[in-house]
């Protein structure tokens, strides 16, 4: 199968197809990972820019490392070094930079929409490295990954997604993926994060009490609080949220033996999980880091296969 798409903008747009050949080709190049020399000529001569708006440290290095063991040349610019600061638009500095011919840009951004808005004016391809609250694409497809390397199917799955559903695009892009793929998907957390409405997606359901849904999970993948995006108060308070959302073993003696337990990181420790669970025998969190590498080495070498000789 070939990619046709020039970029990857987010999970909603992808056919199930696409996802399971992205997914299968991340498989394939986990190998290469695992060598003495992790490099690879695949992508020799091709050109990523890295355009990151907002802080990262996963995501950021993730990328640079796969396009380094694809011989990508990389190049990384943070708004702090950027024009932008001397009050150049953002577009003008797409522009500018694709005046040097650049194949591939990454984009993070604190505004949603913002790398489908650069997909329009730049013949480069474009990678949706996360836009605000809207879609974190990469991370949906290495957490996919995980998951069938542990359960080998979607079909049937219950994966049980906890925590600030409203804020995350880590979130919507795995709403859309899972369903997809043919898991059901059941949303927690408290009233004021989970949105109603996501229930109009096929295969998911909202719920707020953990304990009602936990025992059925066969994959709870645990969201961060993200503080920095909420413009109000959405809790009484971190301690009612731990005690009520927050995993610990305690909780877990009612889940499933061969539950997988996921975050996406940073981890608030002893609020979203206990750190006994976050680093216990049922968390695949580093798997997921892991995983990180060869789904970006998948996305990347798709897009820049449309151009390879």
């Amino acid at each position: 199968m070939i990619y046709a798409r020039k970029d990857i903008l987010g999970i909603e747009e992808l056919t199930k197809e696409e996802i399971e050949h992205i997914l299968d080709l991340a498989s394939s190049l986990k190998e290469i990972n695992e060598r003495s020399i992790k490099k690879v000529p695949t992508l020799r001569g091709k050109t990523v820019i890295h355009l990151f708006y907002e802080p990262s440290t996963r995501t950021k290095m993730s990328f640079d490392i796969a396009a380094k063991r694809l011989s990508a040349d990389t190049y990384s610019i943070s708004v702090s070094t950027s024009s932008v600061v001397k009050g150049e638009t953002f577009l003008d500095t797409v522009k500018n930079l694709e005046a040097m011919k650049p194949d591939i840009f990454v984009i993070r951004h604190s505004v949603s929409g913002v790398p489908h808005r650069i997909a329009r004016y730049t013949k480069a391809s474009v990678i949706n490295a996360g836009d605000g609250s809207h879609e974190h694409p990469t991370q949906a497809l290495l957490d996919m990954l995980t998951i069938r390397e542990h359960k080998g199917t979607f079909d049937g799955l219950h994966v049980l997604i906890v925590g600030d559903i409203l804020h995350s695009r880590v979130a919507r892009s795995n709403i859309w993926g899972l369903s997809k793929l043919g898991a059901h998907v059941t949303l927690c957390g408290p009233p004021t994060l989970v949105p109603k409405e996501l229930e109009s997606i096929a295969n998911v359901k909202v719920l707020y009490n953990l304990m009602e849904i936990l025992p059925d999970a066969d994959v709870l993948m645990v969201l961060r609080l993200q503080r920095e995006r909420q413009k109000q108060s959405f809790l009484p308070s971190l301690r009612e949220y731990s005690v009520l959302y927050g995993i610990t073993n305690e909780k877990l003696k009612k889940a499933k033996p061969d539950l997988l337990i996921m975050h996406p990181g940073p981890i608030n420790r002893g609020i979203e999980l206990a750190p006994d669970v976050a680093d216990g025998p049922r968390s695949v969190i580093l798997e997921q880091v892991t995983n990180g590498v060869a789904v970006r080495m998948a996305v990347l070498y798709v897009l820049a296969q449309r151009n390879l000789p």
